[in-house]
């Protein structure tokens, strides 16, 4: 079995006045991939995070990345994993290149020539004090220093967030040239931005209501989720009928259509064989497969009576 490099086990966190943001999570990050976390906002996504490198302290549950509790953990443990955050405070007084030789004393990995090299390639100025930068350049200063910290393991929480089309389009362009050049780094990127984590991650973790309810190759999610409909001849369908894999369906008349989760199109067979009906399949993306089944019409059903 291959190492996880990230690891929950029934975490659970509860903020003053009865908010359950983590409840009873599970979360497995395997070595070496690049793993997206979705989920509508508060859907406990930034919490999970910060148990996990230890500025949160979970109500119960573990909580390790590199088999180590970042709460417990040494410095040499914890100089193996680097985190950017929604709301990453830097010094703002200090410029790029200050920044960099102030962190490279924390870092017995930490790349110089790498860090210039990533100041270039975002087009930041090596002497420009940080406070003195926009928000998206800002935004590139921090993933600039958690790159070259060389991690094990680079846990970002909306790298992108309040950032326009323009620039998160270019930073995540970064992002994933910089993860190609890391070889071995296993990423945890968190987003709501679905066509950002598409772009990115191998791996999805959908978040809901504070816990993963479907964690799963990315190409096997969006192959598996399909939408359905089925026309009968007729006045509607009979009152038993539910369609093979249905996370969630609605009727209109003759016409039933259904989100599924199925393997194979040949579990509509039986549907195909009922005289008189014709199916349609149509593939779903990544953003619409999220949309369906947490979408206003759908909160909670795919929790309560989907299947991962």
């Amino acid at each position: 079995m291959i190492d996880a490099a990230i690891e929950a086990n029934d975490l659970s966190k509860t903020f003053p006045g009865g908010v359950v943001a983590v409840n009873g999570l599970d979360l497995r990050v395997e070595k070496g991939s690049v793993y997206g976390l979705i989920g509508r906002n508060g859907a406990g996504k930034t919490t999970l995070i910060r148990m996990l490198v230890g500025v949160l302290r979970p109500d119960g549950g573990v909580a390790r990345v590199l088999g180590a509790d970042m709460l417990r953990s040494d410095r040499r443990t914890r100089q193996r994993f680097a985190y950017v955050s929604q709301t990453q405070q830097l010094h703002a007084w200090m410029t790029v290149e200050e920044l960099c030789h102030y962190l490279s004393h924390f870092y017995e990995k930490w790349d110089a020539a790498y860090a210039r090299d990533l100041a270039g390639r975002f087009g930041l100025a090596w002497d420009r004090q940080v406070g003195l930068m926009s928000g998206g350049e800002q935004r590139k200063v921090s993933v600039l220093l958690a790159f070259a910290a060389r991690p094990e393991v680079l846990l970002l929480d909306e790298p992108a967030a309040g950032l326009d089309p323009i620039a998160r389009r270019e930073l995540i362009d970064e992002i994933i040239d910089v993860i190609g050049r890391a070889e071995g780094c296993t990423v945890l990127f968190s987003t709501h931005i679905i066509s950002d984590l598409e772009r990115i991650a191998d791996t999805v973790g959908i978040m809901d209501r504070g816990r993963i309810i479907t964690s799963q190759n990315l190409d096997d999610l969006k192959s598996r989720t399909k939408r359905v409909q089925v026309v009968f001849d007729g006045e509607g369908p009979p009152r038993d009928f539910v369609i093979p894999g249905t996370v969630r369906s609605k009727t209109e008349g003759p016409v039933v259509t259904a989100v599924v989760r199925i393997d194979d199109e040949s579990q509509l067979d039986a549907v195909r064989a009922i005289p008189g009906v014709r199916v349609n399949v149509f593939a779903l993306g990544l953003e619409e497969t999220f949309i369906e089944l947490f979408g206003p019409a759908s909160r909670g059903e795919f929790a309560n009576g989907g299947t991962s």
